[in-house]
């Protein structure tokens, strides 16, 4: 690679803890916006098995202790787990309210916006990252998720450090990127469990495409990959398979969802696409049996009306897609967002509109990056990704999150070529492309970039 101008790294740094900071503040505003939020649906489900478990009971119901059979004992893997123990941070330091949760979810926003800056940055040079650290810092739909203290926290933090490690092993594919990316696989998976498929979308595509590579090397590599997220996930799984019935790796949560997203309400009308609670209601969960055995049961109910409905299925999928992505009503889901999940409308409206424009700019930034020769199929992996999960449950804003990181970072290559474009001088190449240091010699990655543009610099790549 060419010779970088001195200081491009540290104005790189500069720029991204600048943006860093200017996401924690939004997050932190809107937790002291609403200081008196009281917890309720899944964000306070989490927050009462976290204190839970630094009360020494274990990940147990916290209704069933609480409130509906005082102090009975009913284990639970509804969610992956990763959310609920970094809930246990604060609780272990004594602070046990649902605002100092709230806040600790700030400070886990925040620190998302300086990883996904660094997965734009491996991605395509250092203006992107910033621009995607920007954008990750102001976007409604990923700080409306902090402000609530709800799971969906954890996901831009763990899709961008999914990438950021895949694009590294894809610019130097030794053993250790492979193991860091098998690691943070693992991680995605204990913090939503649809992440795990990303290990066929992104991982073996990866090792696959290493053309230079003996076949043995592209085993052993694929093998490091898997035993890396192995060692991530198995200690989790190893606790659910000797608690449970029924057999329950990472969580148990599909059956209540199933429920929940195929009845009638959910097939035609007003909720058609997303889920509802007259789906749920006139199911009595059995007292004498643990949880594993009454979500099986609410799974087979599901699955059951699924078989019933063949014929309509087709067209509640496509419903259940374009509600996700914004294209089946989706003034409507800003609205049950708001009623349901008490997001701010207004404030939910802008992020559509965001969403919307990253969208589009993403096409963009697609196009960019293949004329470039790089890599794009993990960005996109995320957002089939998201695609299973909307198939197989139902249309929900915050499901979308994760793909948000991809059009984020998209986005961000457009903008930068846009900015490039208005402000180069004659003489200027942008585009070309060089190969990195590399044992397969396969991966290109961009040529140095113009050290005057935005910040002296920042545009290059370390």
């Amino acid at each position: 690679m060419t010779e970088e101008p001195a200081g491009t790294g540290r104005r790189f740094w500069l720029w991204l803890a600048v943006w860093t900071l200017v996401g924690l503040g939004i997050r932190l505003g809107t937790v002291y916006g609403r200081p008196n939020r009281t917890p309720g649906g899944d964000p306070g489900y989490a927050h009462g098995v976290a204190n839970l478990i630094v009360a020494g009971k274990g990940f147990i119901n916290p209704l069933a202790y609480y409130f509906h059979n005082q102090h009975h004992v009913l284990q639970t893997a509804g969610w992956p787990p990763l959310w609920t123990m970094l809930l246990t941070v604060p609780i272990f330091f004594g602070f046990h309210s649902f605002w100092a949760a709230r806040i600790w979810s700030c400070i886990i926003g925040a620190a998302a916006v300086t990883v996904c800056g660094l997965a734009g940055r491996e991605v395509a040079g250092r203006r992107v990252g910033l621009i995607a650290a920007l954008i990750i810092a102001i976007y409604p739909n990923i700080w409306m998720n902090v402000e609530l203290a709800s799971s969906e926290t954890l996901s831009p933090l763990l899709v961008g450090l999914i990438l950021w490690t895949a694009y590294r092993f894809w610019h130097r594919s030794s053993w250790g990127n492979m193991v860091a990316l098998g690691v943070s696989i693992g991680l995605g998976a204990l913090g939503r469990d649809e992440l795990s498929l990303l290990w066929l979308f992104i991982l073996v595509p990866l090792v696959l495409s290493l053309r230079s590579s003996t076949w043995r090397r592209r085993f052993g590599l694929l093998l490091a990959g898997a035993a890396a997220s192995a060692l991530i996930v198995m200690p989790w799984v190893g606790y659910n398979l000797s608690r449970f019935d029924q057999v329950v790796t990472i969580s148990d949560g599909l059956g209540p969802t199933l429920l929940s997203a195929n009845c009638g309400v959910t097939y035609s009308g007003t909720f058609e696409g997303y889920w509802s609670w007259q789906c749920v209601e006139h199911v009595k969960d059995n007292p004498k049996v643990d949880e594993s055995v009454n979500f099986a049961h609410d799974q087979k109910l599901g699955e059951d009306y699924i078989k019933a409905h063949e014929s309509e299925l087709p067209r509640v999928t496509l419903a259940r897609i374009g509600r996700g992505f914004g294209f089946f009503h989706p003034l409507q889901q800003v609205q049950f967002d708001s009623v349901v999940e008490t997001r701010p409308y207004h404030w939910g409206l802008v992020g559509l509109g965001m969403y919307y424009a990253l969208l589009a700019l993403s096409i963009g930034g697609t196009v960019i990056l293949k004329r470039r020769k790089i890599l794009v199929y993990p960005l996109l992996a995320v957002g089939a990704d998201v695609l299973f999960v909307f198939i197989l449950s139902f249309g929900q804003t915050r499901y979308r999150v994760t793909f948000e990181v991809s059009l984020a970072i998209l986005a961000s290559v457009q903008l930068e070529w846009l900015w490039t474009t208005l402000t180069r001088t004659p003489g200027h190449r942008m585009g070309k492309t060089t190969p990195v240091d590399n044992p397969d010699g396969e991966s290109p990655t961009p040529e140095s970039e113009p050290a005057e543009l935005i910040g002296g610099g920042i545009g290059t790549r370390s």
